[in-house]
């Protein structure tokens, strides 16, 4: 049974359309990157140029992408099986490839972990899922707090009814945006993020 104030708060994101993220937000590529069988997903950093990177961990192997450009710069569809998936090891990390080789990878997904859900300045990502099993990915400034109607303080980014979410959330930078399901890749990128104070 809920409460009067669950009711309203379930209503509210039922009514919200799927809606693009506000500026300074902006998607990275026109449509969501087909991945079969994604796992779950890590960031880096480029040793070269500091842009962020994404690492995918899919049943087809391991691939990693440009988080500004969406291009996909190095790709292993056989790696080790002692190392293929996160659980393999205590720190839920896969090895790193193409120029993060060697460089371990926290990957948050279907065997846990997790990514960012807030930046330094003050953007946050929810995850809520009014209709479950099919969750509602949220963005929002000003704390977190989905007061108002939608497109104010508060974006439905993406609804994923058609596939399994498996994370959602910011890179380290604060500079990326990703959601990852059981079949695509979503991001959103950004310029340096100012923090005053």
């Amino acid at each position: 049974m809920l409460t009067e104030y669950q009711r309203k708060l379930r209503e509210r994101y039922l009514a919200a359309p799927v809606m693009s993220a506000p500026a300074p937000w902006r998607p990275v590529l026109d449509r969501r990157t087909p991945v079969g069988g994604l796992l779950g997903i890590g960031f880096a950093v480029h040793p070269r140029g500091g842009h962020d990177l994404v690492m995918v961990v899919s049943g087809d192997g391991h691939g990693l992408f440009d988080a500004v450009t969406g291009e996909k710069i190095a790709r292993d569809r056989d790696p080790d099986p002692d190392t293929s998936t996160p659980d393999a090891h205590p720190d839920l990390t896969c090895p790193g490839l193409g120029p993060i080789a060697g460089v371990p990878v926290r990957i948050a997904g279907l065997f846990g972990g997790g990514l960012h859900r807030t930046t330094p300045d003050g953007w946050t990502l929810d995850v809520v899922s009014p209709e479950w099993p099919h969750d509602r990915v949220i963005l929002s400034t000003g704390g977190g707090f989905h007061s108002g109607p939608a497109g104010e303080t508060w974006w439905h980014v993406l609804h994923s009814h058609y596939s399994e979410l498996r994370a959602a959330g910011f890179s380290p930078s604060g500079r990326t945006l990703a959601v990852a399901t059981s079949s695509d890749l979503t991001l959103w990128t950004r310029p340096e993020p100012r923090c005053d104070g």
